[in-house]
């Protein structure tokens, strides 16, 4: 049976954000995931988690000025700094959330730059990534974006993301397959999920168009849940998904795998 997660950030935006663990709770999700934590006191957060009986499964590393449109500095060679510290504070939150996986969003090529130089940065901070977490039992994600909500984010394709994390020559680095953004870059997501499956480390949903909820376009979730468990895939699978119209009139696709 598939394990779902609630994303946070996307769903139950009725609520205050801290208000939110319990909502998830209450619609039987036992796991959540979000963004950032950032903006909270981790023991806050802790808190939440504990008291709802619910596990924190993801998070993202520090992404740069996300209000400011930023979305990752991993090829960002001027950034290095930023982001080694900001591995250091992921591991922070994620060690007192119990989270064992983060993902790394590389972010938006920087222009006027050498490509062999935003690849080996982004490689380097991979590594550096991938071994500080390491240590702290903690596994490094990548994940691919669509450059079409995200023009010219620099890991868009599946291949090239594996490729990137073959190129670091880390084994704690795994795969973040995100069914909305890889549908619009590529389709074909069965035979993808299934070639890759033992690099997948999670997984995260949304529909096309419009990024709702399974059901409301055209992407056929019931088979594809299906699929994915005949697989034998055991992570969890983040709603990472705008709901149209509120996020508990919306989850009625959610009942059959609760």
């Amino acid at each position: 049976m598939p394990r779902f997660a609630a994303n946070l950030t996307m769903l139950y935006n009725e609520v205050d954000f801290l208000e939110r663990f319990a909502e998830a709770a209450r619609d039987g999700f036992e796991a959540v995931e979000y963004l950032f934590p950032y903006a909270y006191e981790k023991e806050a957060l802790a808190e939440q988690l504990e008291r709802h009986g619910l596990a924190q499964v993801l998070h993202n590393l520090p992404a740069g000025d996300w209000a400011g449109g930023e979305r990752g500095i991993a090829v960002l060679p001027d950034r290095v700094g930023e982001f080694q510290e900001g591995v250091g504070r992921a591991i922070d939150y994620a060690t007192a959330l119990g989270c064992q996986q983060l993902n790394c969003l590389a972010g938006i090529t920087p222009e006027g730059v050498d490509p062999d130089k935003v690849r080996e940065t982004l490689l380097g901070n991979l590594r550096f990534a991938a071994e500080k977490l390491e240590a702290a039992g903690i596994r490094l994600l990548v994940e691919a974006v669509n450059t079409r909500d995200i023009p010219g984010f620099y890991v868009c394709g599946t291949e090239q993301t594996l490729d990137l994390i073959t190129a670091t020559g880390s084994d704690n680095i795994a795969l973040q397959y995100d069914i909305y953004h890889m549908q619009i870059m590529e389709g074909d997501l069965a035979p993808t999920i299934e070639r890759h499956l033992g690099r997948i480390a999670h997984l995260q949903l949304a529909d096309n168009p419009g990024r709702h909820e399974p059901g409301s376009g055209e992407i056929n979730y019931p088979f594809l849940f299906d699929f994915i468990d005949r697989l034998g895939y055991r992570g969890w699978i983040g709603c990472e998904y705008k709901p149209r119209a509120g996020t508990r009139e919306g989850l009625g696709w959610l009942k059959p795998y609760l």
